[in-house]
């Protein structure tokens, strides 16, 4: 991802920030992380988000709550991504060898978990689980009802919630 051409005043804003921030912010997530390297990726990452919305530099009065805000939502996404690929990982490992899909195809298969992921990210866990359910495991509304220990109705609802998700990432931007 790379950073819009900015304008001399946020250029210079940027790079105050940077500069004045960066190695507290690295020192924050270092511990945080506990590993040099993640630590370094979602600095790295954080001010990308702030370069990709550069009018948001003018408005910054408290640059540490400013990063920190962000820093915690990469810190968060990192470890939904490591769980999910962890538990991606466990099944894979279930598999008989001679079916187990190739390298390839499981780095596909997790890139479009994560998407699917990121997309239902605004659900509750009950209307995420619904909408997994009926999709991969192609349960019934009353089906899901029952395992969700909700109506039926109420399965119908989560479904609308993460199918207007659906919808809306797949408008043009």
């Amino acid at each position: 991802m790379s950073a819009p051409a900015l304008n001399p005043v946020l250029q210079q804003q940027a790079h105050t920030l940077y500069s004045d921030h960066h190695g507290w912010l690295f020192g924050w997530l270092r511990k945080k992380m506990g590993c040099t390297h993640q630590a370094a990726d979602l600095a790295h990452d954080a001010f990308l988000q702030i370069l990709g919305r550069p009018e948001a530099l003018a408005d910054v009065r408290e640059p540490r709550a400013y990063l920190t805000t962000i820093a915690r939502r990469l810190v968060f996404e990192s470890w939904r991504r490591r769980d999910l690929e962890q538990a991606y990982l466990a099944e894979l490992a279930a598999l008989p060898e001679d079916v187990a899909p190739s390298p390839e195809d499981q780095a596909l298969v997790l890139e479009t978990l994560l998407a699917i992921d990121r997309l239902l990210d605004g659900l509750s866990v009950k209307a995420r689980s619904a909408f997994l359910m009926s999709q991969l495991d192609g349960m019934t509304y009353s089906e899901i009802a029952a395992e969700l220990n909700v109506s039926a109705s109420r399965v119908r609802q989560y479904m609308a919630q993460a199918l207007s998700c659906c919808y809306a990432a797949a408008l043009p931007a």
